[in-house]
C-alpha cells in the first residue's frame, strides 16, 4: 500500500533511498487511474523502494512546492532530491523502469 505522505512525513520518506510520489486529488478521473498502478506498484517494489501518495487539496504547500500544475503528477526522489517528473497518468512499465534506473 502506497504511504500517504503530509508536509509531516514529507522529509522523512523521501530522505533516503528511492521514493516515488503521486501528487493527485479524489476528484481527478486521470489520477483515479493512476491510483491502482501506484498501488500495484508499491506493492511489488517493497523493501527497494518506496512509493507514496499526496492529496494536493489537503496539502497545497507541497504541490507548490514542486510545481505541480496538473495532475496526475509523478515525482521520483533519491535520496531527497528530486531526480524525475512525470505529468499525466504513466504505465506501470515506464514508472517501474525508471524507480529501477535509479536503485
Amino acid at each position: 500500500m502506497a504511504v500517504v505522505v503530509t508536509k509531516d512525513n514529507f522529509n522523512s520518506t523521501v530522505s533516503e533511498g528511492v521514493t516515488l510520489l503521486d501528487f493527485w486529488a479524489p476528484w481527478c478521473g486521470p489520477c483515479k487511474m493512476q491510483l491502482p498502478i501506484v498501488e500495484d506498484l508499491s506493492n511489488e517494489l517493497k523493501g527497494s523502494a518506496t512509493v507514496g501518495k499526496i492529496n494536493v487539496d489537503e496539502e497545497p504547500e507541497l504541490a507548490s512546492q514542486f510545481g505541480v500544475m496538473s495532475i496526475p503528477t509523478l515525482i521520483l526522489f533519491k535520496n531527497g532530491q528530486p531526480v524525475d517528473k512525470l505529468v499525466g497518468l504513466q504505465s506501470k512499465d515506464s514508472l517501474k523502469a525508471k524507480i529501477q534506473n535509479q536503485l
